[in-house]
């Protein structure tokens, strides 16, 4: 389990300076219909036949990728961080 404060210290590219960052998780947002993967995937699952990719042998990763976002509280500027793999995450107020 990890555990991260909400608020830390860290390096601003776009201040130039290190400022406080709060952390938030990213949730996945609704996919957009018109976008061109989506549309060819309609396209190719339409009609009788089934999905068009068999499905993906071996088991699930017991670990689930963890994507958080550091906020400059001066600037308002957002960058990522290299992505870790967590079982839970939690963001604590210290």
């Amino acid at each position: 389990m990890v555990n991260r404060p909400r608020k830390v210290k860290r390096y601003s590219p776009a201040a130039g300076r290190h400022t406080m960052h709060t952390i938030e998780r990213v949730k996945k947002r609704r996919a957009s219909e018109l976008k061109w993967g989506q549309r060819r995937f309609r396209r190719v699952t339409a009609g009788y036949r089934g999905f068009p990719r068999p499905k993906p042998e071996g088991r699930e990763k017991p670990t689930r990728r963890v994507n958080i976002l550091y906020r400059c509280t001066e600037t308002g500027k957002a960058h990522t961080p290299k992505c870790h793999r967590a079982k839970k995450f939690n963001l604590t107020d210290e």
